[in-house]
């Protein structure tokens, strides 16, 4: 049978799988099974898994893992342990129980929150109430966590609303701060150095180091976001701190 994945080591500790080469919905769903089933199932030494657009990275602790009887190195004795959970049907590769969780994040467009609103809404030729209703229209895919902690890369966004990123990055985007670059929308979940264009904030916080797990969002969630006002960001923000 011709296999569809294919590992790669990364350093002497950790295996990268990659399902594909091209970013798509089946492929994110492969990724996050296989994510789900090292969670609920881990192996000896397992210690995370960190998921990408098309590859999973999984790492473990050598020393936990212990000898790898009747395999040259302990690298191709964590790629046999993977190997059935990336071979079954396709029956079976959407867990029952496991449907998508959608995030509710609040949106307060524009103001001071969001100085970059007017400039998407005249680069894409629409009004401000446009770009806000087909920014907050349809739900986003999370398909990986990168650049800053808790930092969504999501799928999904209408070309309507598509915008090049600034030619010179802010020194410091205000956390919360919802961004758009090129066909992208994200979200920054610190203050940061930045170059996407700044529609609006969310008063949610998204990284916080007392929580377990730190980061709000996770891959495999949808965002949908919702346009507050003024007076219920500064509520929200209030109950978040």
């Amino acid at each position: 049978m011709h296999k569809s994945y294919s590992f790669y080591p990364l350093g002497d500790s950790a295996v990268l799988v990659q399902l594909a080469e091209k970013v798509s919905l089946s492929v994110h769903r492969q990724i996050i099974r296989l994510v789900r089933q090292l969670a609920q199932y881990p192996f000896p030494g397992f210690i995370e898994c960190i998921p990408s657009y098309t590859t999973v990275a999984v790492y473990y602790d050598l020393e936990q893992v212990g000898p790898a009887e009747g395999f040259d190195t302990r690298y191709a004795y964590i790629c046999s342990l993977l190997e059935p959970l990336l071979e079954q049907d396709d029956s079976e590769k959407m867990m029952p129980g496991n449907s998508a969780e959608i995030i509710d994040v609040p949106v307060c467009y524009g103001q001071e929150f969001g100085p970059d609103l007017g400039y998407v809404a005249d680069w894409n030729k629409l009004s401000v109430e446009d770009v806000i209703r087909i920014h907050t229209e349809q739900d986003y895919l999370i398909y990986a966590i990168g650049f800053a902690p808790g930092f969504p890369y999501m799928g999904g966004m209408s070309e309507l609303i598509a915008t090049p990123r600034k030619e010179t990055p802010r020194l410091q985007v205000a956390s919360g701060s919802v961004g758009i670059a090129g066909t992208q929308t994200g979200i920054y979940p610190i203050e940061t150095p930045g170059g996407w264009q700044i529609i609006g904030r969310t008063p949610l916080s998204l990284f916080r180091t007392d929580h377990r797990p730190p980061t709000l969002l996770q891959g495999g969630q949808y965002i949908r976001f919702r346009s507050i006002g003024r007076a219920e960001y500064e509520r929200l923000k209030d109950v978040s701190r």
